[in-house]
């Protein structure tokens, strides 16, 4: 580990130590949201869907019970950026009509054809673009901008007949790991109103977490899916690279290598959405992942590590979450699944490998450039002193990850190549170990959840997500059960297309540990 990170490791894991107690005290009070009274919210999309299909539900009745939580909930998780409430209501009666009239014809399965969610509502993230709905993505100089086209994501799931009901909420530009901006606030966890919702994707985990959205469009470039779908207790996928558009995504770098670390990707309640969801997504890419290819447990080969390293710089994975990775491990063994003692230690250099090629990237936006003067940047002192006293444009996370695109985290600019290789190598090596019948059970962060503002003192935990993106593999987290109050998630990762085995495990793990358990 660089002598830089090592000391700034040890200055975060000195001040989370020291701080704990004022966190705990601004944060006592331990408010949850409303029950589900609403048992449609509890079922998951694919049987919402047949139940749609078969009458026993209209599109309209689901989509007015998801706009009726929404409208119970958001006031307390501060989710929703701009809703279409309306028009998702008269594109529900659009839908029952069709399914009506093929029913009579007697041509229902031409109609549902690769649909097989035709008629289940959604939500997107803001970033994802959804037409004529806000696209501003937590920046004060977008304020009341719109999205002018559905984002490829979008279109795809729009086009398979799902209804988009609303953009939810990011942290700027979706540089952060916490959901907050100063545009539209911040967004609460729904098994704890004080706690995080992660981020990027926040908005959608909490929703999803709630019973307020059946299916999620969201991304993920450095965590921005799997960390929110852990603290929030629900399964996000980040497929592998290049299958899912990411067209219209914002921000949009032209950098050849942004395509390959951000993704678009599913977030559910429930493992068995995820595959069909993904499928959907993908659209002419799908075959690429054979999804539909069965996944025998007996031949899977699973690796498993609770930690990256134990260096006295970085904070200790809990042992809640060390815990479930143990037992997930176990349990695809008992389910007839070989455990492979081989861990893989390259990864104790994760920092450093993901900070050293993902910040090669050009174009990547820059925090401080003033509108008025491009050629010019901002002092960063200055702006913090002027968020201090109410009038800063930037959040404190945006200035934050200004200061670490800046400095590198203070790893020598002479060693960056070197990180950049053997990241090359550790991607070959795991491609090799993994092929196309192996997993790796992980953690998703160094914490459950934590409090608002805490994402400072952990943000050494996005290297168990990040160093992913930058290695172009498919990984699912995973909810296996509460501790504290508090969702347990891990993460299943895989070869390059072999996306297929991480959602077998999600849904064995689910039948083995429960999955999504609702929130209040």
């Amino acid at each position: 580990m660089e002598v830089g990170v090592r000391i700034v490791g040890i200055i975060l894991r000195v001040l989370n130590f020291l701080l704990a107690p004022i966190f705990w005290l601004r944060a006592r009070n331990r408010m949850r949201i409303p029950p589900i009274k609403d048992t449609l919210l509890l079922r998951s999309a694919t049987d919402i869907a047949a139940a749609i299909r078969s009458g026993e539900l209209t599109s309209e009745e689901v989509v007015s019970r998801y706009i009726t939580r929404l409208q119970e909930v958001n006031p307390l998780l501060n989710a929703v950026v701009d809703e279409r409430y309306r028009d998702a209501l008269n594109d529900a009666r659009e839908i029952d009509r069709l399914i009506s009239e093929a029913r009579i014809r007697g041509d229902l399965d031409k109609l549902i054809a690769d649909k097989p969610f035709l008629g289940v509502p959604c939500t997107v993230k803001e970033s994802c673009s959804l037409a004529g709905l806000s696209n501003a993505v937590g920046c004060l100089e977008h304020a009341g901008r719109r999205a002018t086209s559905d984002g490829g994501g979008v279109r795809a799931v729009r086009r398979a007949g799902i209804i988009p009901l609303l953009v939810s909420n990011t942290p700027e530009l979706c540089l952060g790991w916490e959901t907050s901006n100063l545009l539209r606030g911040t967004t609460n966890n729904p098994y704890c109103l004080n706690r995080t919702a992660g981020g990027s994707s926040g908005g959608e985990a909490a929703l999803l977490a709630c019973g307020a959205s059946a299916l999620s469009v969201s991304s993920d470039i450095a965590g921005s899916i799997r960390i929110p779908a852990a603290f929030c207790g629900v399964y996000g996928h980040k497929p592998t690279p290049g299958i899912i558009s990411i067209e219209g995504h914002v921000p949009t770098l032209t950098d050849e290598n942004y395509a390959k670390f951000l993704t678009v990707g599913p977030m559910t309640r429930f493992a068995e959405d995820l595959g069909p969801l993904l499928k959907i997504m993908a659209g002419d890419n799908a075959h690429l992942l054979n999804l539909d290819k069965p996944v025998h447990l007996d031949q899977l080969k699973v690796f498993h590590m609770c930690e990256a390293t134990s260096s006295a710089a970085l904070l200790r994975v809990p042992r809640a979450v060390q815990s479930a990775v143990t037992r997930a491990a176990h349990h695809l063994q008992r389910r007839g699944a070989a455990l492979a003692h081989e861990k893989f230690t390259e990864l104790e250099d994760s920092v450093e490998m993901s900070v050293s090629v993902f910040f090669s990237m050009k174009d990547i936006p820059n925090m401080l450039q003033d509108p008025a003067n491009p050629k010019h940047d901002k002092s960063l002192l200055l702006e913090l002193l002027k968020l201090v006293f109410g009038g800063g444009s930037r959040s404190l996370q945006a200035l934050g990850f200004a200061l670490l695109h800046r400095k590198m985290l203070y790893i020598p600019q002479a060693a960056v190549p070197h990180y950049r290789r053997r990241a090359a190598r550790l991607r070959q090596l795991m491609q090799e170990k993994l092929g196309d019948s192996g997993v790796l059970l992980y953690p998703v962060h160094n914490s459950l959840a934590h409090f608002h503002q805490q994402v400072f003192l952990r943000a050494s935990g996005v290297m168990y997500t990040m160093l992913f993106n930058v290695l172009g593999l498919p990984a699912t987290a995973v909810p296996v059960g509460m501790h504290g109050g508090l969702p347990v998630g891990i993460q299943v990762i895989a070869a390059p297309n072999q996306d297929r085995l991480c959602l077998a495990v999600a849904k064995e793990l689910e039948k083995g540990f429960g999955g999504w358990q609702p929130a209040a």
